[in-house]
């Protein structure tokens, strides 16, 4: 786990500084009529910093917790089209920050425990590592970078 929190704190260092270089429209623009905004896309990273902090932290007191939860209504249902990007750059940073420490806190063997998010149970280092990949391929996508694939 120790590597996987190393890596999630160069990517918040890193990111979060490239995350203020986009102008407000460029936020707003969406590949398709149909597809998230880079502020909705934003906006989703923020809603998986929560949904992860909660499984990391649910998964040391109960057994296989399911944790699944609904990305698209999450992202209406928070208004993210209209919320001021550079609040949403800090919310983001902020609650990376406080994963790396709920990561930090972790009891021993507490990587090793599982939780499901709709599919086959994972272990908690599993979900750690996956969630950085998860945060690359999106945030390439905002700052138009070469794409990283992710699984859909």
């Amino acid at each position: 786990m120790e590597s996987t929190i190393g890596y999630l704190e160069k990517i918040i260092r890193i990111y979060s500084k490239r995350l203020e270089t986009p102008s407000d429209e460029t936020y707003d623009s969406r590949p398709q009529p149909d597809k998230w905004s880079k502020r909705e896309i934003l906006g989703h990273l923020v809603d998986s910093a929560q949904n992860n902090i909660r499984r990391f932290i649910v998964a040391q007191y109960e057994d296989i917790p399911n944790t699944p939860y609904a990305q698209d209504e999450w992202v209406k249902l928070a208004g993210y089209r209209d919320y001021p990007v550079r609040d949403l750059i800090a919310l983001w940073t902020g609650l990376n920050k406080h994963m790396v420490h709920v990561l930090s806190h972790m009891p021993p063997g507490g990587a090793q425990r599982k939780c499901k998010m709709g599919g086959q149970p994972q272990t908690l280092e599993w979900v750690a590592a996956d969630y950085c990949n998860h945060l690359l391929h999106h945030l390439h996508q905002i700052l138009d970078l070469d794409p990283i694939a992710y699984p859909g």
